[in-house]
């Protein structure tokens, strides 16, 4: 064991490992967490305490693609505003349900949430597929209603101009508490919701997709610190946070060369991993 540390050698590595692996999936396609969260639990850590080290150790790494993606949000600021206390109200909840509730619960509800996680993995496609025709579809009926009132047909969708329907609204709240529980895919599920509901580009929506899961997370973190810090594993926090920092820029500047088809096939191996991990424990 390394001094100071209660990991071996080995076992630093490895995390790190992962937290760099799980960088780089953020940038690329999401569900980081389903790379660290099993290594976590396999390493030994408690599955409530990785699940709430790993969410604040990638903290770093979120508000670093937020900043990256600040300027894809012209357009969209108030719609963001009006979005962001449902999301973080919906964090603030998971957050205490987190902490509230037993550890068996999440013992129970942890393997659930990984099957529901990795099904967003594997049909990211087909849902991006989706969004993009309902963009498409958006756009069109814009320039149409535009031609309609004799005007020139809009270069870009007007989300801030546009009334948002209300299904979005409480969806984007409901993701905030899947978010402030249980980290894993959020980034995906919100992309989903606001590529189908919300009146934008998919850039735009994946700005504020961004945005809203870091919001989420520094919330869920502001009450883990608050309210459970004697279960915050701060070696874990360190370690991940350097090493996703590190991965988010691997991610920005050569991920991008990589196969989302082997990132999302590494995901799914290793949610895998921790569902057979949570359900042995089980029984």
């Amino acid at each position: 064991m390394l001094a100071g540390l209660p990991f071996e050698g080995w076992q630093v590595g490895l995390i790190l490992l992962a937290g760099v692996w799980a960088g780089l999936i953020n940038t690329i396609v999401g569900s980081g967490t389903l790379v660290t969260f099993p290594v976590l639990v396999t390493m030994g850590v408690p599955p409530v305490t990785a699940s709430m080290s790993n969410a604040m150790g990638l903290i770093a790494g979120n508000v670093t693609g937020a900043w990256h993606y600040r300027h894809e949000l012209k357009g969209v600021e108030r719609t963001l505003l009006k979005l962001v206390p449902f999301s973080v109200v919906g964090g603030v909840i998971g957050a205490a349900l987190l902490l509230r509730l037993p550890e068996a619960v999440f013992g129970y509800a942890a393997p659930v949430l990984i099957v529901v996680a990795l099904l967003f993995v594997i049909f990211q496609p087909r849902l991006q597929a989706l969004v993009r025709r309902r963009k498409e579809e958006q756009a069109e009926a814009a320039a149409a209603a535009a031609r309609t009132r004799g005007e020139t047909p809009p270069r870009r969708l007007d989300p801030d101009r546009a009334p948002q329907p209300v299904s979005l609204y409480a969806l984007v709240f409901l993701a905030g508490v899947y978010g402030g529980y249980f980290v894993a895919a959020q980034g995906v599920l919100l992309l989903g919701i606001l590529g189908v509901f919300l009146f934008a580009s998919l850039q735009a929506a994946n700005a504020v997709k961004v945005v809203l899961v870091a919001l989420v997370n520094i919330v869920a973190a502001v009450s883990y610190v608050l309210f459970a810090l004697d279960r915050i594993n701060w070696w874990v926090v360190l370690l991940i946070a350097v090493s996703s920092t590190v991965g988010s820029w691997a991610g920005a500047k050569i991920g991008r060369r990589l196969s989302p088809v082997v990132l999302r096939t590494v995901i799914v191996v290793l949610g895998v991993v921790a569902l057979v991990n949570l359900v042995s424990r089980l029984l």
